[in-house]
């Protein structure tokens, strides 16, 4: 963490230069002093940290993690103009060809410690000022802890063994901090304890929509318990399931559930519609703007390259939906998703959606030749709107985009993305936490209900589904799970039923790869993935999954030179 005092200093820069026209007649160079410790300037700092969030790039998504979560987890091939376009994505999908040097790699975790740095500086400015001259002090502190944490969950999932710093550590001592600290365990444990102070000290709502609330914090909370309950060895092995910290799960879902402020959105396609946003399902979403008095405004620039290539657009192809996902999209005669043989007939060669019945996600999540283009009728997707169809195929991610009638479209040439809000936690997450954890605590009947509400609400999200006739663009039949009518309702039958309701349910949205590594199965169901996919398209060719050392990136390179050797390389690099 040799760079963590250098990014104090930037942020404390931006603040003096470019946030209030009075801190601009403070004396340059002057970093903490009495002059800071004002209620105006507190904000500033807590606002700096809050910016931290979608403050990434294309070559670092971290605000959607598609290159980290849908390419390496099946969901996507890395699309774009060959397997040299943003050759480091490439060799995350291919797993056999990452390296501990990639570029990608030393930037999204450089970028995810300013998100650190700023939240501890406005941390250490918030423990200095008084509770009579700024009461909303312990509230701020919930929220910036609640930030620091997010970066944190971020590193953990992505890299496992990661330096922890938090306000109370002097500069001085931050090339003492190795990355072998804490155990995976009392890291996931450092991490939670920010969620759960921000549980006990932020309110149900707030005034200013974009903050965090308890809700957010009791919904986070719940998830990094759910991942540390699978408890793991230095090799990354699923060795057992904490029962405690699973009732614990149960337990905080349960709270966001009686709160009363969140449902599922009538409509899946309204969590992905700008017109939407903020809406009932959303339990913590990155806020974007634009027109904001900036030259680009904050648009999700991390997305800015996953347009198509027609007129309308024009940049750059890339996260491109796996003939693996499209296919996970069928259903069988019952209604139900063909949760073993899925992959044994492959739908995609026909460019048939007629035959087979589907899920209505299909067309909410992916952008299919024929097919009316994020539900402008008038603007149907083409084949040749994508950049290298023989290496990558026909197909397009739509949940990050939004159509270029959108006010919140904007274009950067060559670039282009949205001021579109992205949820990072919906309440169909919550709810099938809670039924994952369930599940695993034996009580699979009490999860029964949950998934099905998740398949309801897919059930009556077709309206937007038509094409300029009104016809149905696909063949949508879905229902829900009955026990003794159309699935016996074993442990055995929900586990998989609930593992795959998440990947149909939170496909292309960057988390899926994880899911499998918390669970265990990332080997298995990526090299199975690999023997099928390297079948269908070439630039498949050579990837492998090497248990025991890819279900983690590797510490980087630059990082280890930088700690002088002091960080410790993940097991298998």
């Amino acid at each position: 963490m040799k760079n963590l005092p250098v990014i104090i200093l930037v942020v404390y820069a931006i603040l003096f230069f470019g946030c209030s026209k009075n801190l601009e007649k403070l004396p340059q160079g002057v970093v903490f002093n009495e002059n800071l410790k004002t209620p105006e300037n507190v904000e500033a700092m807590v606002i700096s940290a809050y910016s931290a969030l979608g403050n990434d790039h294309w070559s670092t998504p971290y605000t959607t993690m598609w290159a980290y979560g849908s390419v390496r987890g099946g969901d996507a091939y890395k699309g774009g103009g060959g397997t040299g376009d943003q050759n480091d994505v490439h060799a995350y999908e291919l797993f056999s060809i990452n390296r501990v040097d990639l570029g990608e790699s030393d930037g999204t975790w450089f970028r995810l410690y300013v998100g650190v740095a700023r939240c501890n500086a406005a941390l250490a400015l918030l423990n200095e000022i008084g509770d009579d001259i700024f009461p909303q002090k312990l509230m701020r502190i919930a929220e910036v802890r609640f930030l620091r944490a997010h970066f944190y969950f971020l590193l953990k999932i992505l890299f496992k063994r990661v330096p922890y710093i938090d306000e109370s550590v002097e500069k001085s001592a931050y090339q003492t901090i190795g990355n072998d600290l804490y155990s995976n365990d009392e890291l996931w444990t450092k991490i939670a304890e920010d969620f759960r102070f921000a549980t006990q000290h932020l309110p149900l709502a707030q005034a200013e929509s974009s903050r965090i609330t308890k809700g957010a914090a009791q919904s986070y909370l719940a998830k990094t318990l759910l991942y540390q309950s699978y408890v793991q060895d230095d090799q990354h092995n699923v060795l057992s399931k904490d029962q405690a910290k699973l009732n614990e799960v149960v337990a905080y879902c349960d709270s966001v559930i009686s709160s009363g402020r969140y449902r599922l959105s009538e409509d899946f396609a309204e969590n992905f519609l700008s017109e939407y946003e903020n809406g009932p399902e959303t339990v913590f979403a990155i806020v974007f703007s634009k027109s904001d008095g900036t030259p680009q405004g904050r648009i999700n620039a991390g997305v800015g390259t996953n347009y198509p290539m027609n007129q309308e657009y024009g940049c750059c192809g890339f996260h491109q939906p796996s003939s693996n996902l499209v296919n996970a999209f069928k259903t069988n005669a019952d209604g139900l998703p063909l949760l073993d043989d899925y992959n044994a007939h492959d739908v995609v060669p026909t460019g048939d959606f007629k035959m087979q019945s589907f899920d209505t996600r299909l067309d909410h999540t992916v952008a299919i030749p024929g097919h009316p283009y994020k539900y402008q009728k008038d603007l149907v997707f083409q084949a040749s709107w994508n950049r290298d169809n023989a290496t990558y195929g026909n197909f397009m991610s739509m949940k990050e985009t939004v159509a270029y009638t959108d006010p919140t479209f904007m274009k950067y040439p060559p670039f282009m993305s949205s001021a579109k809000d992205w949820p990072v936690i919906r309440y169909a997450d919550v709810l099938l936490i809670k039924a994952e954890a369930l599940i695993e605590l034996g009580r699979e009947q009490e999860a029964l209900p949950l998934i099905n509400l998740i398949r309801q609400r897919a059930q009556k999200s077709a309206a937007r589904l038509t094409q300029a006739d009104g016809r149905p663009t696909s063949s949508y039949f879905i229902d829900t799970y009955q026990p003794g009518v159309n699935c016996v309702w074993t442990n055995e039958f929900a586990r998989k039923a609930l593992r795959f309701e998440r990947r149909l349910e939170f496909a292309m949205e960057g988390y899926r790869f994880f899911d499998l590594v918390r669970w265990g199965i990332a080997a298995e169901f990526i090299n199975d993935y690999f023997s099928a996919e390297q079948r269908r398209t070439p630039h498949l060719a050579g990837a492998a999954f090497k248990k025991n050392r890819d279900e983690y990136l590797p510490i980087p390179q630059n990082q280890i030179n930088f700690s002088q050797g002091l960080y410790v390389q993940n097991f298998g690099w």
